[in-house]
């Protein structure tokens, strides 16, 4: 039965938030806020967090940053995901990634879909790898990082987690650079 392994010890991994928003200020960021509070409360670290507009040139800088910034194991993002023509996250992130990880996105739409249906199919949702960071990229509803971090990510960032999760195979990401 998978689960958390609590004879393991858990690791804490520093994770960077963006929140992609033409519109919001760290005032009114809810879903930055909801998704910062969930990182602390689990016990890693908020390594960075920013908030960026829709613009695929100033997303992929603040990927490549991140990326190239070896202390940061993790990036989550919110907003940015859907079809409108501002919505721009998931372009951004596709152009850094090294490895898609498409199960991510999967997964989400079946967590999704229990809750707001055939509207789930309206989220581009994605994840990947680069510079063995992890990227992330959720919808911009406090409703869709609740269920990206609590159903998914909580657990798949916990090394406790079995049988397998990210954290336990973060030292191979980079493995092929090695010679």
């Amino acid at each position: 039965m998978p689960g958390i392994d609590e004879t393991r010890s858990f690791v804490p991994i520093r994770i960077a938030v963006m929140t992609v928003s033409d519109t919001r200020t760290h005032v009114d960021d809810t879903s930055g806020n909801t998704l910062a509070a969930r990182i602390e409360k689990a016990g890693h670290e908020l390594a960075d967090r920013v908030i960026v507009i829709d613009d695929i040139p100033l997303i992929v800088s603040r990927l490549t940053q991140w990326i190239e910034d070896e202390s940061i194991d993790a990036v989550i993002s919110t907003g940015g995901t859907g079809l409108t023509g501002r919505d721009v996250t998931s372009e951004a992130f596709h152009s850094v990634y090294e490895k898609e990880i498409e199960g991510f996105s999967v997964l989400f739409h079946q967590v999704s879909f229990k809750k707001i249906g055939t509207s789930t199919i309206q989220s581009r949702a994605t994840a990947g790898v680069a510079g063995g960071t992890y990227l992330f990229a959720l919808p911009g509803s406090p409703g869709a990082v609740k269920d990206g971090w609590d159903e998914i990510l909580k657990f798949q960032l916990d090394i406790r987690y079995r049988p397998c999760n990210f954290v336990e195979i973060m030292p191979r990401l980079e493995e092929h650079k090695r010679k």
